[in-house]
């Protein structure tokens, strides 16, 4: 059994971990109430900016619109988001195997020819695909320390260029949409080409009649690029709240562990402390059992 100095300095020890965790789950905790709020407000728009595109136009597939351009995918960007900070349990793992598996299965061939590159938002899957040799496009990981639109917008923006101009035929994100604190759900969806959503029967029973004015072509024009803008940035708040909800999670676990680390190390010093009395007890009685019998 370890000596009662080395309990004590691992009680400590432990003690102090826990008062650190308590604080970082207390930083996630007011972090997360804020990136919800954020991206609970940009959904209902999203969402009714892509109703409105459906409706508005009959098919994305007739718009000549060079962002729903659907060509076989020679040259492939994923966009992988990620956090700059560790300590949110399997935030990070989880997006980057995602990733994985879209590069070593669905487009193993284009990886294979060099045809595949990345853009990772957060430091923790730029510093992954850098040391591993991929083709990682520009740094983006400042982007969370002033998370607007238009600083995604300017990620979007150099994407759609790369599109239009032919040198990218497919682009995914990878990312953790938020469900809640404890749920994230890894997500890995198709930012380009631009494809029109398929109607269930709801969707065409609420169809409603729009007023379009200057043309439709004209606002067609103008939705999409917004819409995929929109898209990314939604992705981007989504991962940003899934991180603070995964870290808050992790470290309430880690604290609760320690806790109970905490209480055996207790336990243990007790145990070693009553073994140490019983011994010099024994000693004494010893001792004067044969001073007496002297």
């Amino acid at each position: 059994m370890a000596n009662l100095k080395e309990v004590r300095n691992r009680i400590t020890s432990v003690s102090s971990t826990q008062q650190i965790t308590k604080a970082m789950k207390m930083v996630s905790a007011a972090k997360l109430k804020r990136a919800t709020n954020a991206i609970v407000q940009l959904r209902p728009y999203a969402n009714k900016l892509r109703d409105i595109l459906a409706q508005v136009s009959a098919s994305v597939e007739g718009s000549d619109s060079p962002f729903t351009q659907d060509r076989v995918p020679t040259k492939v960007l994923i966009i992988v988001l990620t956090s700059n900070r560790g300590l949110a349990g399997a935030f990070n793992a989880n997006a980057i195997k995602t990733a994985n598996n879209l590069i070593f299965n669905k487009y193993a061939e284009q990886h294979a020819r060099g045809n595949l590159s990345i853009i990772a938002i957060g430091k923790r899957g730029h510093d992954f695909f850098e040391k591993r040799g991929f083709d990682v496009i520009g740094n983006n990981n400042d982007l969370f320390s002033d998370l607007t639109f238009l600083n995604v917008s300017k990620v979007t923006e150099y994407v759609m260029d790369e599109f239009k101009a032919g040198n990218i035929d497919r682009v995914e994100i990878v990312y953790n949409q938020f469900k809640n604190a404890a749920m994230q759900i890894l997500t890995a969806e198709q930012l380009l080409p631009l494809l029109p959503e398929e109607k269930t029967d709801a969707a065409a029973a609420t169809e409603s009649d729009y007023i379009i004015e200057p043309s439709k072509e004209k606002i067609i024009e103008e939705l999409i690029p917004k819409a995929i803008k929109t898209q990314l940035y939604k992705a981007v708040l989504d991962s940003n709240a899934s991180e603070h909800g995964a870290r808050m999670t992790a470290m309430d676990k880690a604290t609760e562990n320690a806790g109970d680390l905490i209480k055996s190390l207790k336990l243990s010093y007790n145990q070693a402390r009553q073994a140490a009395i019983t011994t010099e007890l024994t000693e004494i009685v010893s001792g004067a059992a044969a001073l007496s019998n002297g």
